[in-house]
């Protein structure tokens, strides 16, 4: 019944690597022109001091990017990008 043939046991090992990017259209903030992946120029370091916001029209910026261009257009803001009348995502 038993088998003379011996059994070997085999041991894997698995190192996973992730990355992470945001789901923008591009690949860089259309008013500063920096690597979404990055910051702004106001940040020192990427993440959730600098995060991406989408207006309406889906186009992306950093966040401080687009308060000040939205803080410095009189009297009603437009995206830099499509000149639609800018609305964050979602507030509509």
């Amino acid at each position: 019944m038993f088998s003379s043939t011996p059994l070997y046991l085999c041991h894997f090992q698995w190192h996973a690597v992730a990355s992470w990017t945001w789901d923008a259209q591009d690949e860089t903030c259309g008013i500063c022109r920096m690597a979404f992946d990055g910051c702004c120029p106001d940040c020192k370091l990427p993440g959730d001091d600098c995060p991406l916001i989408w207006g309406a029209c889906n186009h992306a910026f950093h966040l401080h990017c687009i308060l000040k261009w939205v803080n410095s257009q009189t009297p009603q803001a437009h995206c830099p990008m499509c000149r639609r009348e800018w609305q964050f995502k979602g507030s509509e």
